[in-house]
């Protein structure tokens, strides 16, 4: 239970936001037209039965500061509202950790610190929620990878033997046929391996992250043809394998959308690490804008948040795209005591 909340369930007991703000606005409307009455009871002026023509200034007059006066307090003591209503609009768990400051609201405290708390335990929920369908999600690609790779893999290779045997043993005018289909079977068979490759990359587990983004720029390079420039530094520090993982997919994603959507000539991917982050930035000169966000964007927001890291897309000036994702240091410290 988070401090917040621990709080709320210590003041449950407390009156409720309805009452609290009825308590407000009573207390300042009755201030506001007690002090206004002790004003007028110890001026000098005066209020005949009927009212003279000469005293109504002075009655339009009190009434007006009094009016004023009231709207000026009552204003002031429900400005908190006015925020916490922007917050509401604004507020995004995939992008936002946005909250009200708790203090200094008088009344409305209470009520600022209830919504503050169902926003950590929605971001609670939704962390939880997230690593859950990500880890599955990553386990169905493992077994949908092996399966390629120990099933279909298996059996094309099996059927390139067998077409091999068959072309020695075939005569002129088949054999160059059967070659034909030779060529077919092994070129499908790179397929299934790429396929494989991208949903597990065995590459990471093996040799690390800078090994398997290589490998990810040279297979993106091979089947799209764009080139990718990587400027990254020597050494980077030790990151943990979900951190890594996130690294991985959150390039593969942004190649992937370069790809299909940007219409670019040139990408550069960068991984710069300084004592407070760790930043990797996909870069390319495409059309660039990101006109609606599908389940691809969503998702690598996902992971950016179960890291704690922060992911940013936009747009230069000279066109294109940038993301950009920071993953604090302080946070792998604490993911690796």
């Amino acid at each position: 239970m988070s401090e917040r909340t621990a709080r709320l369930a210590a003041g449950s007991g407390t009156r409720a936001p309805a009452h609290a703000l009825f308590r407000r606005l009573a207390l300042i409307n009755g201030t506001v037209f007690t002090v206004g009455t002790l004003v007028l009871a110890v001026s000098p002026a005066t209020v005949s039965s009927p009212v003279l023509l000469t005293e109504l200034p002075v009655l339009i007059v009190g009434l007006a500061l009094i009016l004023a006066a009231n709207t000026l307090l009552v204003r002031r003591s429900l400005a908190p509202l006015g925020a916490l209503t922007a917050l509401m609009q604004r507020v995004d768990l995939l992008r936002s950790r946005d909250r009200l400051a708790e203090r200094g609201n008088g009344d409305l405290t209470h009520l600022i610190a209830t919504f503050n708390a169902m926003l950590d335990r929605l971001e609670t929920e939704r962390d939880t929620s997230s690593a859950d369908a990500l880890a599955a999600q990553e386990g169905e690609r493992r077994r949908i990878a092996r399966e390629l790779h120990d099933e279909i893999g298996q059996s094309l290779t099996a059927a390139l033997l067998s077409l091999k045997r068959a072309v020695d043993r075939a005569p002129a005018d088949l054999a160059e046929e059967l070659h034909a289909v030779q060529e077919t079977v092994r070129s499908s068979l790179d397929e299934v391996r790429q396929v494989a490759r991208r949903l597990r990359p065995d590459v990471l587990e093996d040799l690390g992250l800078a090994s398997a983004l290589s490998a990810l720029v040279t297979e993106f390079t091979q089947v799209s043809g764009i080139p990718v420039k990587r400027v990254a530094d020597v050494e980077l520090p030790v990151l943990s394998s979900d951190v890594e993982l996130v690294l991985f997919r959150i390039t593969q994603e942004s190649l992937t959308n370069v790809a299909r959507h940007a219409h670019a000539t040139h990408v550069e991917l960068a991984v710069h690490a300084t004592p407070e982050a760790v930043t990797l930035r996909v870069t390319d000169d495409g059309r660039g804008g990101v006109l609606h966000e599908g389940a691809g964007i969503r998702g690598m927001r996902e992971r950016a948040l179960l890291i704690g890291a922060d992911l940013t897309i936009t747009t230069p000036n000279g066109g294109g795209t940038d993301v950009r994702l920071v993953v604090p240091t302080v946070t792998q410290q604490r993911r690796n005591p």
